[in-house]
């Protein structure tokens, strides 16, 4: 038998990564699709009227091998790819595509989901398994059950050719990623780099058998390029490689799919009834509607662009001043920000960074999640890892028992995209008396240890890992029946809330006293540079308000309305940014054919809700605030309320739950300095 397609027989039912083969992959989908197929030929097939438990229960549970080799094959898809999973996935996508339209275009099976969601008012259900039903009851007809035939076979040809092109448009921006390299021979050319970016360009020179150096568009190298090269002209060159991913006259222009993946997605919303594709996307949002999200976007733009506009004066009449530069352009925008930075605070990445070694960093996000929820983390090496970097962890509570397996994959590689995320190998849910616990994984790409120097973060780095940190304690601390409920499971506008509220306490003294202590002495980061980084965390915030409003906003373009009329990408993201542009446009550069959030991730009109979530964990840190950082009270209140819950409830009543009132949006604009 093959061995994705039995149970694990592994330390904590963990994946096997060493003993898969890559040929193991596609047989193994075969017989899991088959068999999800079989449970649910059996669910409707059942000689007994619909039940809560026969048929609800019983689809929540339906397919969950197919589940783990599918979070097992795509997370290597992203975080350990190679041609060979490159051409599997786009063999296997589709016939993903095929069973989830089987099943949701399945009439038999919606009419034993309808039958209970009619009489559910009669039902004793907990809120969970209300909550399950109207999902299910809701999902089917947001997926066609009440289509007729031909229109739902038109529905299937959509989500099949989707799930291609969605495909296709992360292996293009991960090709042309691969494909760049900045190769310096002279050493003049390095004028302002720090020395541990100058170390780890040379030792990438030298695995790549050439002198010099070399720099690629992988965030470690690229941000401290654009961030302290004083080269000019060498800024330019990066920074326009960087936006022109996906946008070249080659195979891996990504202009027709996106142009394609838009039209597809309104083309299935108008068949299933909905207005555009953000009218169908945001139904199952907190946000509800594209007018909220539009208000909501210009509002906090009416409140962020005037800041932005005085913020872009400033920095311009001081790059004059400094290099005689007369146009400010994108490409200037981070070197004379950290200039500017650095007079004003007299605070650098390079002061801090011997303050952030990786190991205490992680260490401190440890101590933190013990303090506020009494967990335990034990670094453990009895199970497999998909890769030797990866770190692995028994996560504890205080009474000893399993909460969940944890996976850190810190650095870049070849076949890893780009970016930060949270993932999960294997769901929580509760069955036959038993609550099977969560094994989830981390993903991000921070600066490299070198031969002389460990893995020093800059402050950024530190407030990924702290965000993608608060996403896994939702995974981890997932309480839920249903694994359909589980951790990270909620409306998206609600996901960001665990990660973003977490970011804070890298701003509060007591919480970096725990790990910012000095690589070589073991001393602790000095208070004038905490109070240093207090102050400086709203310095040019109006324009990076008003940056990230104009992804939201460009979003919303593709997706709340009918793309057909678009025939230009660049022409089109023009339009789109006219309200948000500070910075000259760069002609050869377009965002939208790298835009990963929303044609590859799970953000197409949602992307709003990075913005949306600063105002609820604003106003939740707030809360942690008042009754102190490490409040064991509050902690639990957000534990039992927000992380434990998953999708049960709706968020806003979770949300009132442990805030005790709706989130006002004051916290966030006093935070960011704009009131």
């Amino acid at each position: 038998m093959n061995i994705l397609n039995k149970a694990f027989e592994t330390n904590y039912n963990t994946a096997p990564f060493s003993k898969i083969s890559n040929e193991d992959y596609i047989p193994a989908f075969e017989e899991a699709i088959a068999d999800t197929k079989k449970e649910i030929e059996d669910i409707v097939g059942i000689d007994q009227a619909a039940s809560f438990e026969n048929t609800i229960e019983a689809l929540s549970f339906s397919g969950l091998q197919l589940d783990r080799i599918s979070n097992i094959f795509f997370n290597l898809h992203s975080a350990e790819t190679n041609d060979e999973i490159e051409k599997m996935a786009v063999q296997i996508a589709p016939m993903l595509a095929e069973l989830s339209s089987d099943i949701t275009l399945n009439y038999d099976l919606f009419l034993r989901i309808k039958e209970i969601y009619d009489q559910k008012d009669n039902l004793t259900l907990s809120p969970e398994q209300d909550t399950l039903l109207t999902k299910y009851y809701r999902d089917f007809v947001r997926n066609g059950a009440l289509l007729a035939d031909d229109k739902k076979k038109e529905l299937r040809e959509i989500d099949q050719e989707m799930s291609v092109l969605k495909l296709n448009f992360a292996e293009h921006v991960l090709a042309e990623t691969n494909a760049y390299r900045l190769h310096i021979t002279e050493k003049a050319n390095l004028d302002g780099l720090p020395e541990n970016v100058v170390e780890a360009a040379h030792e990438l020179a030298k695995e790549e058998g050439k002198e010099g150096w070399i720099f690629t568009l992988d965030y470690p190298s690229y941000i401290p390029f654009m961030t302290y090269a004083s080269n000019r002209e060498l800024r330019k060159e990066l920074a326009i490689a960087a936006g022109k991913k996906g946008f070249q006259n080659n195979e891996n222009n990504n202009e027709e799919v996106v142009l394609k993946m838009a039209n597809l997605r309104h083309k299935r919303a108008k068949l299933l009834g909905y207005d555009s594709h953000a009218h169908f996307k945001l139904e199952e949002r907190m946000a509800q509607d594209p007018k909220t999200v539009n208000s909501f976007l210009n509002d906090l733009l009416s409140k962020g662009k005037p800041a932005a506009i005085r913020e872009f004066e400033e920095l311009s009449k001081y790059a004059k001043e400094k290099d005689g530069i007369d146009h400010l352009e994108k490409w200037d925008a981070s070197y004379y920000s950290e200039k500017l930075k650095q007079e004003k605070f007299n605070l650098d990445d390079e002061k801090l960074r011997p303050y952030f070694k990786l190991e205490n960093v992680l260490n401190g996000v440890f101590e933190i999640a013990h303090r506020l929820y009494g967990l335990n983390f034990k670094e453990i090496h009895n199970i497999d890892k998909y890769h030797p970097e990866v770190q692995t962890f028994e996560v504890s509570n205080e009474s000893g028992e399993l909460v969940a397996i944890f996976y850190a994959d810190f650095f870049p590689r070849k076949g890893k995209r780009n970016g930060a995320w949270m993932t999960s190998y294997k769901s929580q849910y509760e069955k036959d008396g038993h609550n099977e616990r969560p094994h989830i994984s981390i993903v991000c790409n921070f600066t490299r240890p070198t031969a002389t120097k460990p893995s020093l973060l800059t402050f950024n780095e530190v407030t990924t890992l702290f965000h993608e940190f608060g996403h896994a304690l939702h995974g981890m601390l997932a309480d839920t029946v249903y694994p359909t409920l589980s951790g990270t499971s909620v409306y998206w506008d609600f996901v960001e809330l665990p990660s973003q509220v977490m970011e804070n306490w890298c701003y509060e003294e007591d919480a970096l006293k725990l790990f910012a202590k000095h690589y070589e002495t073991g001393e602790t980061i000095p208070m004038e540079y905490i109070a240093k980084i207090k102050e400086s965390a709203s310095f040019l915030e109006g324009l990076a308000t008003v940056r990230q409003l104009s992804f939201g906003l460009l979003d919303m373009g593709w997706h709340g309305q009918d793309p057909s009329a678009i025939n230009n990408v660049k022409e089109f993201e023009n339009e789109q940014f006219k309200s948000t542009q500070i910075y000259p446009d760069v002609k050869e550069n377009v965002m939208s054919t790298s835009f990963s959030h929303i044609f590859d991730g799970g953000y197409s009109s949602g992307y709003y809700s990075y913005k949306w979530a600063e105002v609820l964990d604003a106003d939740a840190f707030d809360y942690f605030k008042q009754e102190g950082i490490f409040s064991k009270e509050v902690a639990k209140k957000f534990k039992d309320n927000i992380l434990s819950k998953g999708g049960t409830e709706h968020p806003m009543k979770l949300y009132k739950q442990f805030r005790g009132h709706e989130p006002s949006v004051d916290p966030l604009l006093k935070r960011a300095g704009l009131i």
